[in-house]
């Protein structure tokens, strides 16, 4: 390993926090973080039960609960019954929540553009090539814990208009 590949990773991780809160601020969501953050979680996991949910968009297990609460209300997120354990409910993004995911990230991208206009052909290769190895290397990192069993996708009540993605789809 390159003895310099810990401090240009640190660097990578203090940029990307730093562009993603410019983008934020540029984009002026109403949303909290968490929301987006959430989202984003169901939409690359699948079904996911509430303590993961905390784990991976790191909050505590009650601001979970409020955060899915507050997602099924606006149609983003809908529980699933586990067929094997009544207890337990898992979480799934629904189509409506997709396509706030997919608008929100649109939102930032173009806030970002004029701080990216102008950028050369081979400087728009580079961070192509970035973002691909950052896919690459990242993909199929974060895999659930608690796998909800698959009866429980097929079994779910969630709307017909707006069916959750199935487990392990990629965001």
């Amino acid at each position: 390993m390159p003895s310099d590949l810990p401090a240009l990773l640190g660097d990578l991780i203090t940029v990307n926090h730093r562009l993603t809160r410019v983008a934020a601020h540029a984009a002026d969501s109403r949303e909290s973080p968490a929301v987006w953050r959430t989202l984003s979680v169901l939409r690359q996991l699948g079904p996911i039960r509430l303590g993961e949910i905390a784990a991976r968009s790191r909050i505590s297990q009650p601001t979970a609960t409020k955060l899915v609460a507050h997602l099924v209300e606006r149609g983003w997120a809908a529980r699933l019954a586990d067929p094997l354990d009544a207890r337990v409910t898992s979480t799934v993004i629904t189509a409506a929540g997709n396509a706030a995911l997919s608008a929100w990230r649109s939102e930032l991208a173009e806030a970002l553009l004029p701080m990216f206009d102008g950028l050369a052909d081979a400087e728009l290769a580079t961070i192509r090539n970035a973002v691909d190895i950052l896919r690459e290397r990242l993909d199929g990192s974060e895999v659930p814990v608690e796998r909800v069993p698959t009866a429980a996708v097929t079994t779910a009540r969630v709307p017909a208009s707006e069916p959750g993605r199935p487990a392990g789809a990629r965001a």
